[in-house]
């Protein structure tokens, strides 16, 4: 998702990180697994004067991915992959929980939205293999793509 995200108007900055776990700094050997409670999510960095927290979340997030299933996307299998906000304010839960619930009521997916909004904790910096992946590695493997 990190290279897709980069390049909307108005985000400054993007890194991959995991969050959401109970693991202290894990690295993607850890994570991978599923044990340590970790999801592979992207830090995002972006001038609320170009594009909203709300815009990110409906014309975006939740047109890159599949937000209608529980710890998958695309061939990657496992809570790692589960569909999350990581929030950091009451003020951007308020705004998460009001786009999921548009864009479950919008009928453009088939199944409810199952995407959890929790709050973001700590996170740890992915390595370094893992920031820009697809600028590094042209054409590797992603399931993630805008969907209409």
């Amino acid at each position: 998702m990190e290279d897709l995200l980069r390049k909307i108007p108005g985000v400054v900055e993007t890194e991959a990180v995991y969050t959401g776990g109970k693991t202290p700094h894990p690295k993607y050997e850890d994570v991978h697994t599923g044990a340590t409670g970790h999801a592979e999510a992207v830090r995002i960095v972006f001038d609320p004067k170009k594009v909203s927290y709300a815009d990110l979340l409906e014309n975006w997030f939740f047109r890159m991915h599949d937000p209608t299933t529980t710890n998958r996307q695309g061939n990657d299998v496992g809570t790692q992959y589960r569909s999350a906000i990581f929030v950091t304010s009451p003020e951007q839960r308020r705004v998460a929980e009001e786009v999921k619930a548009r864009v479950d009521k919008s009928g453009k997916w088939k199944r409810p939205i199952v995407t959890e909004i929790v709050e973001a904790g700590p996170t740890t910096r992915a390595e370094e293999y893992h920031q820009k992946y697809l600028e590094k590695n042209p054409g590797g493997y992603t399931c993630h793509f805008l969907r209409n």
